[in-house]
């Protein structure tokens, strides 16, 4: 009797929820307090009903019709399968997981950090690789230097006949047949790398806006413990590991909140006060003047480098191994002066572990910004008027092998910066114990390294693949080294707003000084007589106006010469354009105060 009823009563469920429409009964389906398999079950025992009753009705129904429908159901179930295990797909899903729950949010706001650069830098090869490189295989004339293997820390030698380089690439139209279609790499060139500028700006712009809301708008940031302790179980999770992690996880989210909101307010006397704005001072003299001497010393040091390539032999590979020195001197100011910038940190004694996070990172984005912004110099106003016969490959070089040995710094920092010093924590000096991740020296490394992308993206336009395998092994590396040799912060504190702040560093000072680095090279300096397809020309943009005075001579391009004329080279254009952009922000803040103002009342309402 009780097997019939039972049978009875989920026949009865199954044809209420296939009277439903879909909206709905995917709701209902979403709140039955039942396993996920259970669930999948009862859904398709409903799509098995809907073909039953749409079965009835065929003989109403056209051929196509029914095909139609079939189709949509297939669809439908194959959407529904794939969405179910979408979350195995995502990249080091279990991994972050993991690191969540066992260092929390902050050590694991690096790693969602290093995720989202390594997926922008995949979109950035796959445009430059499809509309610059691609095209230009077509042209490639055979490459007669000799492979010594050097080349792999040179960036000289084999690699400058390759598509590796800006020197590379021809200033000709690429057509494969004579009658048909052609392709101009001038324009091709110029538009990709501007359009995939224009895009990098809206997607920082929308993950900043996206993070913010998430991290600072969302109600739910202010939600008690309360709520996260009794609404946040996912009763689905059956498995004993995933019940495990998720429990750790929600510990480690729990002891954050809880720190947060039993934060004490130390209370120090006047002298005490005055020794610390002392120490503070002390502090900020000492590393802005350690940045300055390492500019400095950059500077002087690459000036001498230039000379000494430009009096040897510019084509021989092991002169161009001496360019070498400037890389490893930059790369070892940028790894051995943030642990000094640490130590003062640790020093300066804060009251809170993200005061100290931020101050670091600020101490730490003005040594990495004042170093990239001397080599910038040095390029645009050095390099550029020498007596390279390419300077924008010399350029191109340069950033290849930065990029290079600041990955090989990046290795090193992690097993002399965490796996030694668990070795002395652990048997020399025991009262040290174990190192914590550093997370502002560690970041200040991804954006340092991205930043550098970004200038040689139009001096090297495949430089972001070798970006994704930096990436890639900085990931497992860092993930092992946070494993073994790492501790939890002593410390527990919520750091949700951290990633936001990433992003924010990312777009500036890094992205907008990446721009206007571009602009300078595009609109006002002059490419080489020799290579690259820009060859001849008195800028990189007079390509685009030779262009547009071709098109004035078609009437069906009327259209774009007047955007030209009326939008793209109009000052009062982006003047509208940027006051509108002012004014929609200062709207969407008011908006946002609103809303954060009504949550907390809210709250406090529901706690009265």
């Amino acid at each position: 009797i009780w097997i019939f009823h039972g049978f009875y009563a989920e026949e009865n469920l199954v044809g209420n929820l296939a009277s439903m429409s879909t909206s709905e009964r995917i709701k209902a389906i979403q709140k039955m307090p039942e396993t996920m398999k259970k669930k999948r079950e009862i859904r398709n025992k409903v799509l098995k009903e809907i073909t039953k009753k749409s079965r009835h009705h065929s003989t109403q129904l056209s051929c196509c019709t029914q095909c139609l429908q079939g189709t949509v159901v297939s669809f439908r179930r194959f959407g529904d399968s794939f969405s179910e295990y979408f979350h195995v797909l995502q990249l080091w899903h279990k991994t972050l997981k993991i690191i969540g729950a066992e260092f929390g949010t902050s050590v694991l706001s690096y790693f969602i950090f290093l995720k989202w650069l390594l997926t922008f830098n995949i979109f950035s090869f796959l445009i430059n690789f499809s509309f610059i490189t691609i095209p230009q295989f077509i042209a490639a004339e055979p490459n007669n230097l000799s492979f010594t293997g050097l080349e792999l820390f040179t960036g000289a030698g084999y690699f400058q006949q390759t598509v590796l380089y800006y020197g590379f690439y021809t200033n000709a139209t690429i057509s494969k047949i004579k009658s048909g279609p052609s392709y101009n790499m001038q324009l091709a060139y110029i538009f990709t790398v501007g359009i995939y500028f224009v895009i990098c700006f809206l997607i920082l712009l929308f993950s900043m806006a996206k993070s913010f809301c998430r991290n600072f708008i969302n109600p739910q940031t202010y939600s008690g413990n309360a709520s996260k302790l009794l609404c946040t179980w996912d009763f689905n999770i059956t498995n004993e590991k995933a019940v495990k992690l998720k429990q750790k996880n929600l510990r480690t989210q729990i002891k954050e909140d809880l720190a947060e909101v039993n934060r004490e307010v130390l209370n120090f006397s006047v002298t005490e006060r005055v020794v610390r704005i002392v120490i503070h001072l002390v502090s900020w003299v000492a590393s802005l003047g350690t940045a300055v001497a390492a500019c400095a010393g950059v500077y002087f040091l690459s000036i001498n480098n230039l000379k000494l390539f430009v009096k040897g032999h510019k084509n021989d590979l092991e002169s161009q191994a001496v360019m070498l020195v400037l890389p490893v001197v930059a790369s070892l100011l940028n790894t051995f002066i943030p642990f000094f910038y640490s130590w003062l940190g640790h020093l300066e004694r804060f009251q809170t572990p993200g005061h100290q996070i931020y101050v670091t990172i600020m101490r730490n984005i003005v040594l990495k910004i004042s170093i990239v912004g001397i080599l910038c110099y040095y390029w645009l106003n050095i390099v550029a008027a020498s007596e390279s016969q390419c300077w924008e490959t010399l350029v191109g070089q340069d950033i290849y092998r930065l990029v290079l040995v600041d990955f090989i710094f990046c290795l090193l920092g992690s097993f002399f910066g965490e796996f030694l010093r668990r070795i002395i924590g652990t048997t020399v000096c025991v009262s040290l114990g174990l190192p914590e991740f550093d997370i502002g020296r560690n970041v200040l490394d991804l954006i340092y390294a991205q930043t550098l992308t970004w200038i040689g993206i139009l001096f090297s336009p495949l430089l972001p693949g070798i970006q994704i395998i930096s990436f890639s092994i900085i990931f497992y590396v860092k993930k092992v080294s946070l494993l073994m040799n790492c501790q939890p912060p002593r410390k527990v504190w919520r750091t949700a707003q951290m990633t936001t702040s990433f992003m924010f560093l990312l777009f500036f000072p890094s992205f907008v000084g990446v721009l206007s680095v571009i602009g300078v090279t595009v609109w006002r300096l002059k490419p080489s007589e020799e290579c690259g397809p820009f060859r001849g020309l008195s800028s990189m943009y007079a390509a685009v106006s030779e262009w547009i005075k071709i098109l004035e001579s078609y009437t069906a391009s009327k259209w774009v010469v007047w955007i030209y004329h009326n939008l793209i080279t109009s000052e009062l254009f982006f003047f509208i354009l940027s006051v509108l952009v002012l004014i929609i922000t200062y709207l969407y803040w008011q908006i946002i105060e609103g809303r954060r103002t009504m949550t907390k009342l809210l709250r406090k309402q529901i706690v009265n």
